[in-house]
């Protein structure tokens, strides 16, 4: 995944320094989405897998497929995915300039890990406390893992806020090594 990630990073940049160049944001986003939905099908990851399905006959396809729902530009970007074997970071591509584009529009995607259910009115009191926190707006997604005893953990970009108990046990069971 890290790996995908790594890849898909510098087809991201340059997409989103165009878009952002361009003003073309959302329609990018548009033609990500698409693609990412496109490549996701199992057919074609197993089409686009085989030995024995050409470069020429996959782009082929791709260009019908996409005709209609992609530019110039977009058509470009498909070709030189299979050109270099990389059409598989479609997905992650997508992701990684959505995320960029929020990153501009001051919106900070956060997951929060809790030990228990959460209230619609405690989601709403920790997104206004992180919006403040991170001074940007804060899209929450909750997931519950009881591993974690109790608390939570937040997520967001590269900051991770480990308020678990089960985490707290751990920090303090190194402590005591």
């Amino acid at each position: 995944m890290a790996e995908l990630a790594a890849l898909a990073r510098p087809y991201a940049e340059a997409i989103f320094l165009m878009a952002e160049e361009k003003g073309h944001m959302d329609q990018w986003s548009e033609m990500l989405g698409f693609l990412k939905q496109v490549t996701s099908d199992e057919l074609l990851k197993k089409i686009s897998n085989n030995p024995k399905v050409s470069k020429d006959a996959l782009q082929g396809a791709m260009m019908d497929i996409c005709d209609g729902h992609m530019d110039d530009n977009g058509l470009n970007l498909i070709k030189l995915l299979i050109k270099n074997n990389r059409l598989q970071l479609a997905g992650e591509i997508s992701e990684q300039f959505e995320v960029k584009k929020a990153k501009i529009g001051g919106i900070i995607d956060v997951t929060v890990t809790s030990a228990f259910p959460m209230s619609d009115s405690d989601k709403d009191e920790l997104t206004k406390s992180l919006s403040s926190s991170f001074g940007k707006q804060v899209k929450i997604s909750v997931e519950e893992d009881s591993s974690l005893i109790g608390g939570m953990i937040i997520r967001a970009g590269d900051k991770v806020i480990d308020g678990s108990l089960s985490g707290q046990i751990q920090q303090l069971a190194n402590k005591l090594k």
